[in-house]
């Protein structure tokens, strides 16, 4: 059977999305394949992401990930929605989540740690579900 294809969507797929599929890929490529996408594009992943992911996983997001917009992501099984404050996009999908997360850009590094933390608990979850 062929694993799930899951979507992480936020509007500039520069931060949140961009650690769910950094995380995805790291705790859960055994059980689906991770993609990130947006509505608007940002040309960099954000830098405090970058150094945090780096420092604690030791995954380095710019070797392998770039921001990029939906028309660019395969068809999906689930869209995970990262918590938008403007409407969140829409793609067909057999199940959708909202996880309903603030933006951590521009915040501490505390702040960061723990919206880092929130998406490892829920990419493990979500990974749990799908087996």
């Amino acid at each position: 059977m062929s694993k799930s294809k899951v979507a992480f969507i936020c509007v500039h797929t520069s931060c949140r999305s961009q650690i769910a599929e950094a995380l995805g890929k790291h705790l859960a490529a055994d059980i689906f394949e991770s993609y990130s996408a947006g509505t608007e594009l940002k040309d960099r992943i954000n830098p405090d992401a970058v150094r945090l992911m780096k420092q604690l996983y030791g995954i380095d997001m710019e070797q392998n990930q770039r921001p990029k917009l939906l028309k660019a992501l395969p068809p999906v099984d689930v869209v995970v929605t990262m918590g938008c404050n403007v409407e969140c996009p829409y793609l067909p999908c057999k199940r959708r989540e909202d996880w309903g997360l603030p933006d951590p850009t521009g915040k501490s590094d505390e702040e960061f740690l723990s919206e880092i933390q929130s998406i490892e608990t829920k990419i493990l979850k979500l990974a749990e579900s799908l087996e």
